[in-house]
């Protein structure tokens, strides 16, 4: 891949601020990495390389990064793929695609397409992309966001027949005492420091209580089958406190 990272803008500044969750991921990402590591004891790493080995598995000619952030799943599939796939990292927070574009020349990996845009909106073509994965981000789309239909059938559109659909995401134990530890481990370790390290408590306060709060599993392969995914299926991740959800588009 010859191209260098760049940051395509596709929209306006009042459009991506019309996004109830825009200020917040405008304001936290100077340590938005930090505190992933900190609060997933740096296991969300290990469970985006899997995630991109499942998007990358048929050697796909494109595949996306949806709502990249500070680009960790981009960079992965770049560590990973071979150098004919393209790699699109897409997001509509310009502060964090500046610290992807960096964070992406820094290890060495210039080919990267950075791009900003509104997910229920995306100025690619019908199937273009042969896989999509989305790490940590699924709950911002589907948590109590009434443009979730809309984000929903946006990804389907763009993802070619036969292609599939990642999602790592924070999920729900099964065991009710893993269940009650995850909570309180939420309700104090994310949100009180989480707020101290950030300075951003409405950040915070949100994403515990989504995390808290978000769909059982089950609930979360009935979204993606609603949507028209043909074969959809999760694999649980530490006991349940996140998942793996893995949507093939039909051919038919």
């Amino acid at each position: 891949m010859k191209e260098q990272s760049q940051t395509i803008t596709t929209e306006t500044q009042a459009a991506k601020k019309a996004r109830p969750l825009y200020n917040i991921f405008t304001t936290v990402p100077p340590s938005y990495d930090l505190i992933n590591r900190l609060f997933t004891w740096r296991l969300d790493e290990r469970w985006r390389k899997k995630a991109a080995r499942i998007c990358l598995e048929n050697a796909p000619a494109r595949v996306m990064d949806l709502c990249t952030g500070t680009g960790d799943l981009a960079i992965r599939f770049a560590a990973i793929a071979g150098t004919g796939t393209e790699i699109t990292g897409y997001d509509y927070s310009q502060p964090m695609l500046d610290i992807a574009q960096k964070k992406a020349l820094k290890k060495g990996i210039p080919g990267i397409r950075f791009t900003l845009g509104d997910a229920a909106e995306m100025p690619f073509p019908d199937g273009h992309f042969d896989s999509i994965g989305i790490a940590f981000a699924f709950r911002n789309l589907t948590y109590k966001n009434s443009d979730s239909k809309r984000f929903l059938r946006e990804i389907f559109r763009v993802v070619k027949p036969g292609g599939c659909f990642v999602v790592v995401e924070s999920s729900q134990p099964k065991n009710p005492v893993l269940r009650f530890l995850f909570r309180i481990y939420t309700k104090t370790m994310v949100y009180y420091i989480g707020s101290w390290i950030s300075g951003n408590k409405t950040a915070y306060r949100y994403l515990a209580n989504s995390v808290i709060d978000y769909f059982q599993p089950e609930e979360v392969n009935a979204l993606l089958k609603n949507t028209g995914f043909a074969d959809v299926r999760h694999m649980p991740l530490l006991g349940g406190v996140a998942a793996i959800h893995v949507a093939i588009k039909g051919r038919g």
